[in-house]
């Protein structure tokens, strides 16, 4: 059974970072504060899409919002009815309250506010997605409440309030056991949506499709699709962003080298001979090695690119590295700048001094060019911007970071997180899976969580069972005596 959900996410505006003008290195002499965003009709689809889709999210999770505050309340006040309706209905035959129901009032209200601030501790906390089904145990737990809470009603309702019941320190004692009872089951709450699941029982192993990059995680005993929650948080932690640019490389490349590539039909049909004879089928014998020869050669021709690939490849190394070298110098000269500004601000009077905006500003031309060719030739251009590069350098700048700590964010691809949402390229996930999502993780479970550009492949492994032994050591074991001759050589 396969099914499908999709993270929410809200933006104020549509972004295409393959719109950006990749020139702002060569072409920036100014900042200015405004900037410009085209739309195209493929843009306009996918807001509408995205639009239609955050509309049936949004009646789903409030509806589920609302239940939970109708089930709340029904809880709650329940235990104030309890004890509200034979004053209200025939407060002339109730017995007088004595000392021990006055303390059981004040223990059913502390015991109220307790399940009231676990409630809302445990439940009342924004939500991290939007699921494709219910949650299993959730579902089940709101349907005891909802039971136990009927069930207590019922008795009431026979036993209390058809019969008039005049002991009314016995009805407080009844609505002691249902708090009582209420926090048992927020225990057991706790117990399977918390703490089941931190015991490690399998192993994820979680491959990108496009570039194969892997990470490992522990999970314990969770159903598939909040495994698949809990390994997309992990995914924007730890893995580094995802750059289509740096595959259209090896793509073009293998173009390249398949068009060199002919095949042929070694055992394809030649035309019939009249008749069968010994020169007939000379002539096909030749044919055939003819082919292979032809296959034979090809095959070492092609065998002969990877110098080719080795050659690109050193190239490339040495122009990342040059490219580089070129960049540390122009944003070291650009700290020292600034420095050298910082210690001529402090001799002038407060008014005057620039602010870390105004700084950043001021020194981020004479580092532009150099950054953008760094980017260009590590494929990151699109991965920032020029506002962000001058909110980088300036949040550097107000925290007095070294020249290294700046450039860290462009030498070294960082996690998903790192970036703006607009250049994570996966706004909404599909969870396919064999298997029904509210089902348990099983030993060799296969699914795939996938986007737009790539998808997820996760494999689970259960975790083996690991039998441990000891071995004594006797300390006496290891004792032992060093005989010295008292006769030297001389």
């Amino acid at each position: 059974m396969s099914a499908t959900w999709k993270r929410q996410c809200s933006c104020d505006h549509v972004w295409d970072p393959y719109l950006v003008d990749d020139n702002w290195g060569e072409t920036t002499t100014a900042v200015t504060g405004t900037s410009e965003h085209s739309l195209s009709q493929e843009d306009i689809v996918r807001i509408t899409k995205d639009l239609e889709d955050s509309v049936g999210l949004d009646c789903r999770r409030y509806f589920t919002l609302a239940l939970a505050v109708v089930l709340g309340l029904l809880v709650f006040l329940t235990p104030l009815a309890f004890l509200v309706l034979p004053h209200l209905l025939w407060p002339e035959k109730l017995q007088s309250c004595g000392t021990a129901c006055e303390g059981l009032f004040i223990s059913v209200a502390f015991k109220l506010l307790i399940l009231l601030l676990a409630v809302w501790a445990l439940f009342f906390r924004p939500p991290r997605a939007g699921l494709p089904r219910v949650f299993v145990f959730r579902a089940l737990l709101a349907v005891l409440v909802l039971l136990f809470v009927v069930s207590y009603w019922l008795f009431y309702g026979v036993r209390i309030l058809d019969s008039q019941d005049e002991n009314y320190q016995g009805i407080v004692q009844y609505a002691v056991s249902l708090v009582d009872a209420l926090l048992f089951i927020h225990y057991l709450a706790i117990v399977l949506l918390e703490l089941r699941q931190l015991q490690p029982c399998f192993s994820m192993c979680v491959t990108r499709s496009t570039d194969g990059e892997t990470r490992h995680y522990n999970l314990g005993q969770l159903s598939i699709q909040r495994a698949a929650l809990a390994l997309l948080e992990n995914y924007y932690r730890d893995f580094p962003v995802h750059n289509p640019a740096l595959l259209t490389a090896s793509k073009s490349r293998a173009a390249k080298h398949l068009a060199g590539l002919k095949v042929y039909n070694v055992d394809g049909e030649f035309p019939a001979a009249p008749a069968e004879g010994p020169g007939n089928n000379a002539a096909a014998g030749l044919a055939h090695s003819q082919s292979r020869a032809m296959i034979a050669a090809a095959a070492r021709r092609r065998d002969a690119s990877h110098n080719e690939l080795y050659y690109e490849e050193a190239e490339h190394e040495r122009r990342v590295r040059k490219r580089k070298a070129r960049l540390v110098v122009a944003v070291e000269e650009a700290f020292t700048h600034i420095k050298r500004m910082q210690e001529e601000e402090q001799k002038k009077s407060p008014g005057d001094v620039m602010d870390p905006r105004e700084a950043a500003q001021a020194i981020f031309p004479s580092m532009a060019r150099a950054l953008q060719k760094y980017l260009r030739t590590t494929k990151q251009q699109h991965c920032h911007s020029m506002e962000s590069i001058q909110q980088h350098l300036a949040f550097c700048i107000t925290n007095n970071m070294t020249p290294k700590a700046f450039l860290e964010s462009y030498l070294t691809p960082g996690p998903t997180l790192q970036y703006s949402r607009e250049r994570w390229l996966a706004r909404q996930w599909m969870l396919i899976s064999e298997a029904s999502v509210t089902s348990g993780l099983r030993d060799g479970a296969v699914f795939l969580l996938k986007c737009i550009d790539f998808s997820l492949v996760v494999t689970a492994k259960k975790i083996p069972y690991i039998q441990m032994s000891e071995e004594y050591i006797d300390p006496k074991s290891h004792k032992f005596v060093l005989r010295l001759q008292s006769e030297t050589s001389v």
